[in-house]
């Protein structure tokens, strides 16, 4: 891993990619991909980064997701509770369960993601989940939809 002059966390020979496709709503998000899977470990890593003010894109999907934080410190949404995160935390996302990670104001967050390479597409919320995730007040201040 190679930290570069403007702070970011670079793999040599990793290409930095889009976090998604454009019309998903998230901010300052990147994505390299450390491991595709093989010699059968069924598993595919990835490192993302939310800029400073970023945020991921609120969803839920089949699949479940280990996180490993490495840099910085911020707020991740697992189902109907806000939780700190800093270096070191693992945390794990449950199948079916709505999530969205943020940095702490001036921070930079970054993260190991490890999952199935074979994994559905992501579900963004409808007019009713928006609604029933609103009613916790501690969800609705945190969201971005």
């Amino acid at each position: 891993m190679v930290k570069h002059s403007n702070g970011s966390y670079r793999w040599q020979g990793i290409d930095v990619h889009p976090y998604k496709e454009d019309g998903t709503i998230f901010k300052s998000v990147t994505r390299q991909t450390l491991f595709h899977g093989g010699d059968d470990l069924n598993v595919e890593l990835r490192y993302f980064e939310v800029g400073i003010s970023g945020y991921t894109t609120l969803e839920r999907h089949q699949h479940a997701h280990l996180v490993t934080i490495i840099r910085g410190c911020g707020r991740v949404l697992i189902g109907d509770k806000v939780i700190g995160i800093g270096v070191h935390d693992v945390v794990q996302i449950p199948p079916f369960t709505w999530h969205q990670f943020q940095p702490s104001e001036g921070e930079v967050l970054g993260f190991l993601c490890m999952v199935n390479p074979e994994r559905d597409r992501p579900q963004r919320p409808t007019t009713e989940d928006v609604e029933s995730l609103n009613a916790n007040e501690d969800v609705a201040a945190f969201i971005h939809l």
